[in-house]
């Protein structure tokens, strides 16, 4: 297996994005094959990793995914000259109960895969005391492997010798340092980074953030500060919620993890994507329909006023079963009211109608048992996911779809829709992102 790396940082907004991307697209520059990761459940970063890189980004997900899914999605590197994966949150942030192979912190990660940690530091506002913060996230799990940090956000080359000085008293290899740089800042919006297919600058952006590493940063002792302890491991089978699958695929819906679609392909499917947006309806030929989150929201009109669209999946879920995840889900129901407070009429399939004038942070692990069917899975099934949104339901009339709890085990008031057809179709919604079944 090629060696890794993780790069993860003390808190969220330090720069470790920036730095992933620039180190991805600056060893591609190389002519090195580099493989990405995101650890946890983020459906945005790794479109930005497949940008840089070439090639696609998977998650890692310690509390949602059973240990042989995670070495199974690393085996599939084998194929790279080096593993980069990039953190969530702070090293050692997850939740309180774990599930198989940990409680989803990138420190669950870097210390099961042997890929060492390099740590982004914002060192704004401070010069030897960030020594104290590195030292101690190198010695809290003495069993993960720590390489050394990145200095974000120097002030000058006075504050980064001092910074340096306090680094080399605790021990703690520098691996370069970085100054404040607004050439490769990436816009931001509710749920995270503006989409990668969004942004028509991100080939600019990305090739100054490659320059931008590769003058700052000592990418020869990064690369031989890799390392890996995983076996080789084989994908476990995904049953795919159809052989034919219509997947809505633009602005508005594009929230749908790699891992599954690649386990949804390994199975013999057909992916056939469609864009509501554009008025497009799904696929004849399909057997099932699946509408990925994304950004229904901000397009409400444009989805109110697609005709076509709204009459041709009213008419699929006649006879056959159509999914939706977060916005898809929203988009699937009779309503959605927006930031103005002005309601759109969506596809009507079920009867939710939600509102993003009335924002409220929803955030956090999902497990749900079936009590119901729906595309891939029977009654009684237990999955694992994750649910982001800020949007809230007015309605939810439809039998609810699962019994759902957080990752404590509290009950959560999400329980998702079904909504039933005559002539055997199926409308089925949840407002979680599915990562996998439960063991």
């Amino acid at each position: 297996m090629p060696q890794g790396l993780i790069i993860s940082a003390p808190a969220s907004g330090t720069g470790k994005t920036t730095v992933t991307l620039g180190l991805l697209a600056a060893w591609r520059a190389q002519g090195l094959v580099v493989q990405p990761f995101k650890s946890g459940p983020d459906y945005i970063d790794p479109a930005f990793h497949a940008a840089a890189a070439g090639r696609p980004s998977f998650n890692l997900d310690s509390w949602a995914m059973p240990a042989a899914r995670l070495e199974g999605l690393v085996g599939a590197a084998a194929d790279a000259d080096l593993i980069l994966a990039e953190g969530s949150m702070g090293l050692f942030d997850g939740v309180a109960i774990p599930g198989e192979a940990g409680n989803g912190a990138s420190a669950d990660i870097a210390t099961r895969m042997g890929w060492p940690v390099v740590l982004v530091i914002d060192v704004s506002g401070q010069a030897q005391s960030a020594a104290a913060v590195a030292l101690g996230f190198a010695r809290m799990r003495p069993a993960m492997p720590f390489a050394g940090v990145i200095l974000n956000r120097v002030a000058s080359p006075r504050h980064e010798a001092m910074v340096r000085a306090g680094m080399a008293e605790a021990g703690i290899t520098v691996f370069g340092a970085l100054p404040r740089n607004p050439e490769i800042t990436l816009p931001e919006r509710h749920l995270g980074l503006v989409q990668a297919e969004e942004n028509p600058e991100l080939g600019a952006i990305l090739a100054r953030a490659a320059g931008f590493v590769t003058q700052h940063l000592d990418l020869d002792a990064l690369r031989a500060a890799a390392g890996s302890a995983v076996s080789v491991g084989v994908m476990p089978a995904t049953r795919p919620p159809g052989m034919r699958i219509a997947l809505a695929r633009d602005a508005a819906f594009s929230f749908v993890y790699p891992h599954l679609m690649d386990g949804w392909r390994a199975a013999g499917a057909a992916i056939l994507p469609f864009s509501p947006l554009g008025d497009e309806g799904p696929d004849a030929s399909a057997d099932c329909c699946w509408l990925p989150g994304g950004y229904p929201e901000l397009h409400a009109g444009r989805i109110a006023a697609a005709a076509q669209f709204k009459r041709e999946i009213r008419a699929f879920a006649q006879t056959r079963p159509v999914h939706g995840e977060c916005g898809g889900y929203m988009a699937m129901g009779a309503a959605l009211v927006d930031k103005d407070g002005v309601s759109h009429e969506m596809a009507g399939l079920l009867g939710l109608v939600t509102s993003y004038a009335k924002r409220k942070m929803h955030l956090g692990y999902r497990v749900a048992e079936l009590a119901q069917p729906m595309p891939g899975h029977g009654a009684g099934a237990r999955l694992r996911g994750h649910e982001f949104h800020y949007s809230t339901i007015l309605e939810q009339p439809d039998e609810a779809l699962a019994q759902v709890v957080d990752a404590s085990g509290a009950q959560v008031a999400e329980t998702g829709s079904l909504r039933r057809f005559a002539q055997g179709g199926m409308a089925t919604g949840t407002y979680f992102h599915l990562i996998g079944q439960a063991t």
